[in-house]
């Protein structure tokens, strides 16, 4: 059975809530952000797979090449809010320091519920 990817934002949403786990509240909404990142990603790359038949490499370039894409096929939306997660991501997995983190993750797990559902 295949993985559902919209289980990664569930996850995201539990992380953003938890508070009594032995690991800080910005370890949990750093990787809160990269999920909800994922969950978008997974489900976006299925859908143009599947829907649309795109050819995917499974390797980094199946980011931009999905975010093109959607472009593409004039759903920009879609590709923003996968760009915008992408950089938020991006932040989260690689800065030492990250402003306003409860906001992002707010936005991301809006982000990523907006595109689970735009393409459902």
């Amino acid at each position: 059975m295949a993985f559902n990817w919209a289980d990664y934002l569930s996850l995201a949403q539990s992380l953003q809530t938890q508070s009594n786990l032995n690991t800080s509240q910005e370890a949990m909404f750093r990787c809160a952000v990269s999920r909800a990142y994922y969950a978008a990603f997974g489900h976006a790359r299925n859908y143009a797979h599947d829907r649309h038949g795109l050819v995917l490499r499974y390797n980094a370039d199946d980011h931009s090449l999905l975010r093109r894409h959607f472009q593409t096929r004039r759903q920009r939306g879609v590709a923003d809010k996968l760009e915008d997660l992408r950089q938020w991501r991006n932040l989260c997995d690689y800065e030492d320091s990250i402003n306003n983190l409860p906001v992002m993750l707010t936005k991301a797990l809006e982000e990523a519920e907006k595109v689970i559902a735009i393409l459902a």
